[in-house]
């Protein structure tokens, strides 16, 4: 075998690992990416080893199994950021904008914030001023909850000691017992919500985009200035971001990030 014929299979190996790392619902043991990938154990540790040094994945804390890196991370959203699909995903927040008059995005989990991937601005004045590509923490914000209400306790537990819960407004939740009973209501309603947690003034809710198993793999959300739309009227959109998000589930098909 030539020198690129070997390094094309290492790279093809390093591939398949993070495939199957990527597409765990939990971090993965050794033992379990030798038997998918049919690499041997020595192998299969070496590659690890170097993807963690990377950082396209993580050791968990007990050491014993691996996630997803941060670098692994980043390329998975940059591609959701970049990719074909995207018009038609904006035309499904456009016509969600145009029913309900005001902002809507579609958003995903980022590690430690949750990540705008598309977003499109009511055509009012008044509106919350953020991006696609905009970052916003997972405590405070409608998304943020709702994608922590669907984790596994022990990986929500985990999440939820690793923040900072910074204070933003004066109805920021900062502890995480009175975070945790609020996720709990939303793990049963799958709607998440912000009021006026991260911005004064400014409303959310958000509604879970799920796969062919049910995961949650995205979020679809409204916000809307409280003086315009308060937090109860806007539960009354929640049927319309439930269509939303089943329409924009398709587009994550047939193998589209």
């Amino acid at each position: 075998m030539t020198e690129a014929s070997n390094s094309s299979a290492a790279a093809l190996r390093a591939f398949a690992i993070m495939e199957i790392v990527g597409r765990s619902e939990r971090p993965v043991a050794l033992s379990e990416i030798v038997e998918q990938s049919g690499l041997p154990a020595a192998t299969a540790f070496r590659i690890l080893s170097m993807l963690e040094e990377a950082g396209l994945v993580q050791r968990e804390p007990t050491g014993k199994t691996y996630g997803v890196g941060h670098r692994l991370a980043r390329f998975g959203l940059d591609l959701m950021t970049n990719n074909s699909v995207r018009a038609e995903r904006r035309v499904i927040l456009r016509h969600l904008v145009d029913e309900i008059g005001e902002t809507c995005n579609l958003a995903m989990f980022g590690g430690d914030e949750i990540v705008y991937i598309d977003r499109i601005e009511t055509d009012w004045s008044l509106k919350a001023d953020l991006k696609p590509g905009s970052r916003v923490p997972l405590h405070c914000t409608s998304s943020g909850k709702l994608f922590l209400s669907q984790m596994p306790k022990a990986k929500r537990r985990r999440i939820l000691e690793s923040l900072s819960f910074k204070r933003y407004t004066d109805n920021t939740i900062t502890d995480i017992a009175t975070i945790e009973a609020q996720l709990e209501s939303i793990a049963v309603t799958k709607v998440g919500l912000n009021n006026e947690e991260l911005q004064a003034g400014v409303i959310g809710v958000a509604v879970p985009v799920t796969d062919a198993r049910g995961r949650m793999i995205a979020s679809v959300a409204l916000q809307a200035p409280v003086a315009r739309l308060p937090l109860a009227r806007a539960l009354d959109f929640v049927p319309s971001l439930q269509r939303a998000a089943k329409a924009m589930a398709a587009t994550f098909e047939n193998g589209n990030p």
